[in-house]
């Protein structure tokens, strides 16, 4: 007959690991979540257990260790019950960038295809008004006009007060927006 697994003794012992914890703890519920703790990391370093030992006494060490893990855990985290804390960690989500980039372009599409380009040409792809004007062939004046004609139309579409809260000068965006704006001309 072979020897029984000592691994089923650790059940016996759950009662004592409980009271054991409340009395450390406090706390019916986060001594239930201890000695659940307890039994897995027993149950899955059971290799470590010397046979020539008493189980109780290994399994109860490994809460007592846990609970003070816990401790030294818990005087690290801040109680944030109302959320205040967290409130002030919140980022703005990366996709909302895409969303905004979504309404430009839909914007674009409705401006004329020659204020289509000068906002490409300046505002996305970062040609100086002097180097845009070159590649449209037309006077320095008159992409000016297109430039601020155009901006002016999408801000009210976009319903921004200052052309400049439009940022197009990321890449990743630039380049969508450029493809987009190709597409469209």
């Amino acid at each position: 007959m072979p020897a029984p697994d000592p691994r089923e003794d650790i059940v016996e012992h759950l009662p004592a690991l409980w009271a054991f914890a409340v009395s450390l703890t406090r706390n019916a519920t986060l001594a239930d979540d201890m000695v659940q703790d307890t039994a897995e990391k027993a149950w899955a370093n059971f290799d470590q257990f010397k046979p020539d030992t008493k189980l109780r006494a290994w399994l109860f060490t490994i809460l007592r260790n846990h609970f003070y893990s816990h401790i030294r855990k818990a005087g690290r985290e801040v109680e944030d019950i109302d959320g205040a804390h967290a409130a002030r960690l919140v980022t703005k989500p990366a996709h909302d960038g895409w969303l905004r980039l979504n309404e430009v372009m839909a914007a674009t599409d409705k401006l004329s295809a020659e204020q289509r380009e000068a906002l490409l040409l300046v505002g996305a792809l970062g040609f100086t008004y002097e180097e845009a004007a070159r590649i449209c062939g037309i006077t320095l004046g008159t992409l000016k006009s297109r430039m601020n004609r155009g901006r002016t139309a999408l801000c009210d579409m976009l319903e921004v007060e200052n052309g400049d809260d439009m940022e197009l000068t990321d890449p990743e965006i630039a380049a969508v927006l450029s493809s987009h704006l190709n597409g469209a001309a």
